[in-house]
């Protein structure tokens, strides 16, 4: 009866093997199929790509000429996104406010797209940073505004913040007063 026993555990160590080596081969050649795909997605996107001097000559000269004023918007980004990073460094704590975290508005995964060249990757990299940087800064000021005055306009607000429709109407003096304690503490509802 050992001898079967023996024999049976060999056969399914055997059998465990072949298993394995089969589910290796299918990994590699998985791998392979996805590794050609990725090549050929690279060929066909590098197909769009438009070179360096080609795209300068394509561009029309006041487009060319409008550049610096675009990349002078550089220094009012930079200086917003230090202004309000060290504001609500400072001032949320003191206010038991939740800072805002700013890694969740800087987005920068255009650099890799194979059909851009090196001037359309660094416009879209500065499209992301100000536009980060915007964002960033407007849930700071929606943060910052439903701690100190959390009250709709008589108007309408066109694109309002995501906080604004929690806040109290405009007007309702009683909301306010007997609110204004409770959505102060109220700031992970929202933006997640």
């Amino acid at each position: 009866m050992n001898n079967n026993i023996d024999e049976l555990l060999l056969r399914i160590h055997s059998l465990q093997d072949e298993l394995e080596e089969e589910y290796r081969k299918t990994r590699e050649e998985w791998a392979q199929k996805k590794q050609e795909l990725a090549d050929e997605l690279l060929r066909q996107q590098r197909r769009y790509k438009t070179g360096l001097f080609r795209f300068l000559l394509r561009s029309r000269f006041l487009v060319a000429l409008t550049a610096p004023v675009i990349y002078a918007g550089w220094i009012p980004f930079l200086l917003m996104d230090l202004f309000v990073t060290l504001y609500q460094a400072i001032c949320f704590p003191v206010y038991r406010i939740p800072k805002v975290r700013r890694s969740d508005y800087m987005v920068f995964d255009r650099e890799d797209l194979p059909y851009l060249n090196i001037i359309e990757k660094f416009n879209c990299f500065y499209c992301s940073y100000g536009n980060g940087v915007a964002a960033y800064t407007r849930e700071v000021a929606a943060r910052t505004e439903q701690y100190w005055c959390p009250i709709k306009h008589a108007r309408r607000v066109k694109a309002a913040h995501d906080r604004y429709p929690n806040f109290f109407d405009h007007g309702d003096a009683e909301a306010f007063q007997q609110g204004l304690n409770r959505l102060r503490k109220q700031y992970g509802d929202v933006g997640k």
